[in-house]
């Protein structure tokens, strides 16, 4: 809008330039004497410049013509294409002027324009592959998706174009959500360019979004070969691809199927954690219970997680408390001051009824890191010394608004997640997800809040003795009974002794 306003600002200037310049040339005295022999003419100014003008126009009208002549005697002596040839080359001249003003118009953002310049360089050109890109980029630009794909069509007839064309379709389908088309067209890119490193990570997203994980890996495969990605990316994705394999293998029921692909995920990747909870369920099933302690320790050294310690916990199932935490000392020991060994062996001495040793295993974490999970092992805790409930109410009332802690939060979009998967639910991105702490605030709902790991198993319920509303307005109620009557906003429950 804005340049098509200068182009006509700049349109009134000049004529009115032109006009100031006639009327100087119309007042100026003197003029122009040729002769001619015995001929002489006095031109004025003004008809000085109209003639000069007019003898550059002749000698540009003479030179074509002499050019049209040579190409008609060059027709006379045998070149049957010399006339076509002369015209042609005023065409091309005229299309490649109109393509460069179309480019200089795309690169502008003015799609409309580069529109109307590519349909002049159509005209003139009769070059489809240079012409229907350009068409295509440009429409793309302006809004015009029909124009766009029919541009695309084109481009897909030509062997030269074909590739730039499947790829414009596929652009297109992603857009409108066919996913199924553009995953078709992007197998259809892949094979015209394996090397295009952008075609092979829009195959592999939609490859590992359908789950075909076999066809994933072979892309994976494909990066590695044609040096896309690095070596330990390579082996960490395809142990993420190996272990989604070995799930859906094993949501089919072929077991040894899915017990080699997820030891073979875990030997890609060991401190992958889904990857060695599965090893260790395959070991476990297959009576191995050596390896699959093996393989949990390793990913613990990695890094600490509930899920680990579930499934090092189910190795052994049938054993006494005292022997699990004897046995946990492998893992105990590694990382001492991680807070999720310290909720870990807190959790192991309540299930022993060790208390005051779970309260020292614990710390001050509930102080200086409290979470959902650490203030319910105090509120735990608390309840197996003997606390009154009113405490034990505190730490359950502070547990349900307390932050979760470490989960699966994608690294692009900051989506929190259950549990671990290979895609994003909410980005589409493959293998974003890490065990972290959300960026953004966020505190545990009632719903969510786990009061302890599977390993430990639920506390009993406390009896409560309940008081006949009618008997307790004849008596007093007992001591070391809580007080039920109800409380006004703003007051605290009271304990009678």
């Amino acid at each position: 809008m804005l340049w098509s306003l200068v182009k006509i600002v700049l349109f009134v200037v000049l004529v009115a330039a032109l006009a100031y310049g006639g009327m100087l040339l119309m007042e100026t005295e003197g003029g122009a004497q040729l002769s001619f022999g015995n001929f002489e003419i006095t031109l004025t100014p003004l008809k000085a410049v109209l003639a000069l003008i007019a003898l550059i126009v002749a000698f540009y009208v003479a030179l074509k013509l002499i050019g049209l002549l040579i190409a008609v005697v060059k027709f006379l002596l045998g070149d049957e294409t010399a006339i076509s040839r002369y015209f042609d080359r005023n065409r091309q001249k005229k299309g490649i002027e109109a393509l460069a003003d179309g480019m200089m118009a795309l690169a502008s953002g003015e799609g409309r324009l580069a529109l109307t310049k590519v349909a002049r360089a159509e005209k003139y050109l009769q070059k489809p592959e240079l012409t229907n890109l350009l068409k295509a980029q440009a429409a793309v630009m302006s809004g015009d998706k029909k124009t766009a794909e029919r541009a695309y069509k084109q481009l897909v007839t030509d062997d030269r174009t074909r590739f730039i064309g499947v790829q414009g379709i596929m652009k297109q389908k992603l857009e409108d959500g066919d996913t199924a088309t553009a995953l078709k067209l992007a197998e259809k890119a892949f094979a015209l360019k394996p090397k295009h490193v952008e075609t092979q990570d829009i195959l592999l997203r939609l490859q590992a979004e359908k789950g075909d994980w076999s066809a994933a890996r072979s892309t994976l495969s494909a990066k590695l070969k044609h040096g896309a990605i690095p070596r330990d990316v390579h082996k960490r994705r395809d142990a993420v691809l190996a272990l989604s394999e070995a799930k859906g293998v094993f949501e089919k029921g072929a077991t040894i199927e899915a017990r080699e692909a997820a030891i073979e995920a875990n030997k890609k990747s060991p401190d992958l954690i889904p990857a060695a909870v599965m090893a260790c369920e395959e070991y476990v099933a297959d009576d191995k219970p050596r390896p699959a302690a093996r393989v949990i320790k390793k990913a613990w050294e990695a890094q600490p997680h509930p899920d680990l310690a579930a499934a090092f916990a189910a190795i052994v199932p049938d054993e006494t408390p005292e022997q699990r935490i004897k046995r946990f000392a492998v893992l105990t020991k590694i990382h001492p001051e991680d807070p999720e060994t310290k909720m870990l062996l807190a959790e192991l001495n309540i299930a022993s009824e060790d208390f005051p040793a779970a309260r020292r295993a614990l710390g001050d974490l509930a102080e200086i890191n409290p979470t959902a999970r650490s203030l319910t092992i105090l509120a735990a805790i608390e309840r197996g010394e003997g606390a009154d409930d009113v405490v034990v109410r505190g730490w359950l009332t502070r547990a349900l608004t307390a932050p979760r802690g470490p989960q699966w939060v994608c690294d692009n979009c900051q989506t929190i997640h259950s549990e671990w998967a290979p895609v994003c639910e909410h980005c589409g991105g493959f293998d974003t997800l890490s065990w972290r702490k959300p960026t953004r605030s966020e505190v545990a709902m009632p719903q969510g809040t786990e009061m302890l790991p599977m390993i430990v198993g639920t506390l009993p319920e406390p009896k409560v003795d309940f008081v006949d509303p009618i008997e307790e307005e004849s008596q007093d109620a007992p001591k070391g009974m809580v007080d039920v009557t109800p409380v006004e906003e703003g007051e605290n429950p009271k304990v009678e002794n």
